[in-house]
């Protein structure tokens, strides 16, 4: 072969080469683009969910006055039912200048964050049959309230010793003029004591007797926040 030819086929070879080392290198770039991920979640360290929310609840205990009876939860009018004390032999049974006294005792459930709670004006329990048609002896009636958060006797010595007196009025209307706070976790009770009275005043009346033979339930509801 001419010395000229063997130059052409030299110039040939390199020419295919050099192209296949450029097709091979981009082929190699390509390949050399790989990809990984990692997850995570949050946890509880157990293997279940572990952003939650918080709860928050109450519950009462009206067996005074050692309160050493369950605790129940009691979200519905009528809810838990406190027990007046007796006037005298006749029982709850007023007559004008007369008050009965019952108790209840508030704290967080044992899975509850902190709160407060505040008493609102008393309302017809639902459900417990009364004898007041027209609402008279219910709209005479009226209440106060004390509380504290150690125990103490509910009677009136309550209104006249280390009790806060929260309400003090017409029993349809008067509700708490504060907010008792609560520790979490069950951490601190709240006790409550509910003064009922005929005021004398009905004596007033051209006809007192309108009150006679009469019997009304209220209810009360705590409206607790957090």
């Amino acid at each position: 072969m001419k010395q000229q030819e063997r130059r052409t086929v030299r110039r040939r070879i390199f020419a295919i080469a050099a192209g296949g080392a450029a097709l091979g290198l981009g082929v190699a770039a390509t390949l050399a683009a790989w990809t990984d991920t990692e997850w995570v979640f949050g946890g509880d360290g157990a293997g279940g969910p572990g952003v939650g929310t918080s709860t928050f609840a109450i519950e009462q205990n009206t067996d005074a006055p050692t309160f050493d009876g369950p605790w129940d939860d009691e979200p519905e009018n009528p809810g838990g039912e406190m027990v007046f004390s007796a006037v005298d032999i006749l029982g709850t049974d007023l007559s004008p200048g007369d008050s009965v006294y019952a108790s209840v005792a508030l704290r967080t459930k044992a899975t509850s964050i902190a709160g407060d709670v505040e008493l609102q004006p008393a309302v017809p329990a639902a459900g417990i049959p009364a004898d007041d048609p027209d609402g008279l002896l219910f709209a005479a009636l009226d209440v106060r309230v004390a509380t504290s958060a150690t125990a103490f006797a509910c009677d009136a010595t309550a209104f006249t010793g280390g009790a806060t007196i929260i309400a003090d009025g017409d029993l349809a209307s008067t509700g708490g003029d504060s907010a008792q706070a609560l520790a979490a976790a069950s951490g601190s009770v709240q006790y409550y004591c509910f003064e009922v009275t005929l005021p004398e005043s009905v004596n007033d009346e051209d006809d007192p007797s309108i009150y006679m033979d009469r019997a009304v339930a209220p209810a009360w509801e705590f409206v607790a926040t957090s």
